[in-house]
């Protein structure tokens, strides 16, 4: 049964209400965690087997990316019926059994929301696909005459993420707007209909005792009026949107201020619940300060900072990302988010070169990371040292981008290894929907845990002190003075060095190493290697 409000294991009160401040949260892509029932597909039950393996990592919390009912043409952001468990992954008292489990484990549970689009399948565009053009159904989503003789042409110049045109002809002649896939609409925010809908999605989730939401594309519910062309210069697509949005352009269906408006309410929602429940935001803006408008006191609780993610291995790069997300949280209050890997982007061992060298800098980033005031999201297998599959067969993958584009987002979604030394390496009974390559054999949970050395120690180790040292949870970050190519900045006793350049560094002038990603050698950090160093108090 559901729990009523508020009767949940952990921090039921207001004790525990600012959590989400410097929380660690761990990335599950269910689809790809743990396979129960041996249909190849991770499930509800099969991560809630694996509840304690998270547990002794040692995060705060889990966030699970959609599960609901779907037909899976984008992994599950096209949903069909956000009050219920797609039968894929299990069912409702699965959902409740695993919530459970987690908040007697310790862990709060984050799940995704998807308002900017449903699936075509979902019963509202069902609805307005039967429906004449100008009715009531067809106001809860964005359909216009087209452009040209007969209104053949699109009804302006929008593209799609995906590839190609954001609209899509019926048979009746009225295009509709897909900012992604032709099988995800987007909706009318404008309608009270469709932002009453979602504030009682929150509220049934709410209620089942969730402790936050991560929002899908939160800056897309609002189009600009008119829906204005972009002004392409030609149909090339994304690589034009993302220099648009390096050049500080706002486009016109992406940050427009109305949005502000629909969060402002959902942050009254969260608040009227207690333990401290949150939300984030997946967003992208054409600057700073617009991105840290979705975030403060009476919006959002946080908002992914991605730049983290893009930063190039140099001092400069960090230096600068590390800055300017902190100077911008700093001025709303919020917290800044870390991120190096999510399931939209390649692993972030091969972003830094693959192989040992990918290895031994994904190491380091990961202690860089974990060392700096926030709130820091790990990628489920990021601990376990996982690269980016490259190779999978064309016919295995299923990322819509994949049939527009060419590209994949299937190479970081392949299901992770637990045991053994073959595919599908313990992830369930039988198969997998995509398929590991061997060379994870050494990569396994079974093959890392309790081998010193290994990456998946190298986080618990890193996390363990994280929660054991009072300054890595509130203390603030002080730029040291360092060598060349070399990142250093201290928090209260505890300073960590990240060794970017061409030579190893003495570092007993930063302290006694208390953890490293790679074995020094006397007092030298290698290159390409990090260390938490700690001042022994005096006297």
């Amino acid at each position: 049964m559901p729990k009523e409000r508020g009767q949940f294991a952990i921090n039921a009160d207001e004790a525990g209400a600012g959590w989400w401040r410097d929380a660690v949260v761990y990335q599950v892509y269910v689809r790809s965690f743990a396979d129960s029932d041996g249909d190849g597909i991770g499930d509800l039950a099969g991560l809630r087997d694996r509840l304690p393996y998270l547990r002794d990592l040692g995060v705060d919390a889990i966030w699970l990316t959609p599960f609901y009912r779907s037909p899976m043409v984008d992994g599950g952001y096209d949903v069909t019926d956000y009050r219920q468990v797609d039968p894929m992954f299990g069912d409702l008292a699965d959902f409740d059994a695993m919530l459970a489990d987690a908040h007697a484990y310790g862990l709060r549970v984050i799940i995704d929301v998807v308002p900017n689009h449903t699936s075509s399948a979902h019963r509202w565009f069902q609805a307005a696909v039967a429906a004449p053009p100008g009715s009531p159904e067809r106001e809860r989503y964005i359909f216009r005459a087209g452009r040209g003789p007969d209104g053949a042409e699109p009804p302006n110049d929008w593209e799609s993420i995906f590839g190609g045109d954001a609209w899509t002809r019926l048979p009746d002649g009225q295009w509709y707007l897909h900012i992604f896939d032709p099988e995800q609409p987007d909706l009318n925010w404008e309608l009270p209909e469709v932002r009453a809908e979602f504030e009682e999605i929150l509220r049934f989730w709410l209620d089942r005792g969730v402790d936050g939401f991560r929002v899908d594309v939160a800056h897309g519910n609002i189009k600009a009026p008119g829906l204005p062309d972009v002004g392409y210069s030609s149909k090339t697509g994304r690589n034009q949107r993302q220099s648009r949005l390096l050049e500080g352009t706002k486009l016109p269906y992406f940050d427009q201020d109305g949005v502000h408006e629909i969060y402002r309410v959902w942050r009254q929602i969260l608040d009227s619940y207690p333990g401290g429940r949150m939300a984030v935001a997946e967003a992208w803006a054409s600057s700073p300060e617009r991105l840290a408008r979705y975030v403060g006191p009476d919006e959002l609780h946080q908002v992914f900072n991605f730049d983290f993610l893009h930063a190039t291995w140099s001092v400069d790069s960090f230096r600068k990302v590390i800055d300017t997300a902190l100077a911008e949280a700093t001025l709303v209050g919020a917290p800044t988010t870390w991120v190096l890997s999510n399931h939209d982007k390649p692993r972030h061992v091969t972003r830094y070169g693959g192989g040992a060298l990918g290895l031994r800098r994904g190491r380091a980033a990961a202690l860089l990371m974990l060392a700096l005031p926030g709130v820091a999201y790990l990628y489920q297998g990021e601990e376990l040292g996982l690269d980016e599959v490259l190779d999978l067969p064309d016919e295995l993958r299923q990322d819509p981008a994949f049939r527009r584009t060419g590209e994949s987002r299937d190479g970081c979604r392949v299901p992770l290894p637990w045991s053994g030394h073959t595919a599908p390496f313990g992830f369930g009974p039988a198969g997998a929907w995509l398929p590991a390559p061997a060379t994870w054999t050494a990569h396994t949970v079974a093959a890392q845990e309790g081998e010193s050395g290994s990456t998946l120690e190298l986080y618990r180790a890193a996390l363990r002190l994280r929660r054991a040292e009072p300054a890595l949870r509130g203390g603030e970050l002080t730029w040291t003075e360092a060598e060349p190519g070399v990142l250093a900045f201290r928090r209260g006793e505890l300073t960590c060095v990240v060794n970017l350049g061409t030579e190893p560094v003495d570092v007993r002038r930063y302290g006694t190493p208390i953890v490293a990603s790679a074995a020094l050698d006397g007092d030298f950090l290698p290159v390409d290697a990090a260390a938490w160093l700690k001042q022994e108090p005096l006297g």
